[in-house]
């Protein structure tokens, strides 16, 4: 903790993190559960939506190599909050382009909210291993339950409003001015970000060193290794946020309130997990959890995939949530282990996982032609069990010490006065 940081400011800084997360995550959830009322306005069928939803994750995964630069430079703080506002433009474009029948409209939308959305995670990823480190303990996982809050919250008032009929653009628009509001109001109270040299506050670096660090984190194994970890977390999650309600309502025929309630029970279990995963990685260490959280998720999109009952697959989603919960929190802390490297190296990794929100939806939509929503879901499971692989490098790093500056390291004649004088000269 810095000298000017008090214990109320960190704990300050560390609720603003938890909101940011909650922010982002109600208006990605309310977007989840009223998917199917997106593909009917747009009447697209299974491969389209799935191209539609691959334009979403593209502007994600674009914006991200840039993130730790750019948060480097400006700050966490300004970062966050502007990336909230495009966020949230997009997510009124949507809506609007459904009101419209405009799927060009749509794309455009949901482009540019990847882009807000990749980059606002990022920056809250980014303060949130700082505070964490600030604060002594491992915490990211309880950060990030306000993200699964947040979906949470925004699911259940899907299936809520799906149920009334409200239009969409109503629901959308209310949902995105909520979480830019609280997107901006939370920044305002991040702490800054510790630099190269581990102190904080200091001086933006130079765009040099920068661009140097992130592609000299882009050759590291280890964090290569640790974005594949969240990549079968971060396809774990995503495939459900975007085909749980479609499969739901194909495999079942069940109405678009239920397969909402569907899509919250997922993040529901995230949010539980997400809360115990400080006490669960304190048991078990990261490694352990990370391989027992992927097994979770096999089990439970196993169920959820072959189930003959909706009872039944609802179950398979509360295995395969509690299972996703803890991947992308652990990878994120695995790779701020060192401070000084943490921006560079959170981007790298965040970048791989968002891969996996390219990936999935094409992958998925395609798949999903043939075989049925739940069907395409058991793709899911090949990068989960990579995932469960690569845990191993999520091993904590020993404890980094902060290199003597040049004004801080004695002269030779301080040394030799501080140096034990010989027995025979005493």
């Amino acid at each position: 903790m810095q000298p000017d940081e008090t214990k109320a400011r960190v704990t300050r800084a560390a609720w603003s993190v938890f909101a940011a997360y909650a922010a982002a995550g109600f208006a990605i959830g309310t977007l989840a559960s009223r998917l199917p009322a997106v593909r009917a306005g747009l009447g697209l069928t299974s491969t389209q939506m799935g191209m539609v939803l691959l334009l979403w994750s593209l502007g994600s995964v674009l914006a991200l190599p840039l993130s730790g630069t750019v948060a480097a430079r400006l700050g966490a703080r300004r970062s966050a909050a502007s990336a909230s506002v495009v966020a949230g433009l997009g997510h009124l474009t949507l809506a609007l382009a459904v009101a419209l029948g405009s799927a060009p409209l749509a794309v455009a939308g949901l482009f540019a909210a990847g882009i807000g959305e990749g980059t606002w995670n990022a920056a809250t990823s980014l303060e949130g291993a700082s505070v964490e480190r600030r604060l002594g303990y491992p915490a990211m996982s309880r950060f990030q339950a306000g993200e699964s809050l947040g979906m949470v919250t925004g699911s259940v008032v899907g299936a809520l409003i799906a149920a009334t009929g409200l239009p969409l653009f109503a629901h959308l628009g209310l949902s995105a001015t909520v979480a830019v509001v609280t997107g901006v109001l939370s920044a305002r109270a991040f702490l800054p970000l510790l630099d190269a040299a581990g102190e904080a506050g200091a001086p933006a670096p130079r765009r040099g060193s920068t661009v140097r660090g992130a592609l000299a984190a882009w050759r590291e194994p280890r964090t290569l290794m640790i974005g594949l970890v969240i990549l079968g977390a971060a396809l774990a999650e995503g495939s459900a946020s975007d085909w749980t309600g479609l499969a739901l309502v194909s495999g079942f025929q069940t109405s678009e309130s239920v397969a909402a309630t569907g899509v919250a029970l997922f993040y529901g279990s995230m949010l539980v997990m997400r809360l115990a995963g400080s006490s669960l990685v304190g048991r078990l260490g990261r490694v352990a959890t990370l391989r027992l959280c992927a097994g979770a998720v096999l089990a439970g999109l196993a169920l959820f995939t072959f189930a003959p009952w909706l009872p039944l697959a609802m179950a398979g989603s509360v295995l395969w949530g509690m299972g996703a919960a803890l991947g992308f929190p652990l990878g994120v802390s695995a790779a701020s282990d060192d401070p000084y490297k943490a921006a560079m190296r959170v981007s790298v990794v965040s970048t791989i996982g968002y891969t996996a929100y390219v990936i999935g939806p094409g992958v998925i939509g395609v798949v999903a032609a043939h075989l049925g929503y739940r069907g395409a879901l058991a793709v899911v499971a090949a990068p989960v069990v990579i995932a469960m692989v690569a845990a191993r490098a999520a091993r904590p790093l020993p404890p980094v010490t902060r290199r003597p500056t040049a004004a801080a390291r004695p002269s030779r004649a301080d040394a030799a006065r501080r140096r034990p004088a010989p027995a025979g000269a005493r």
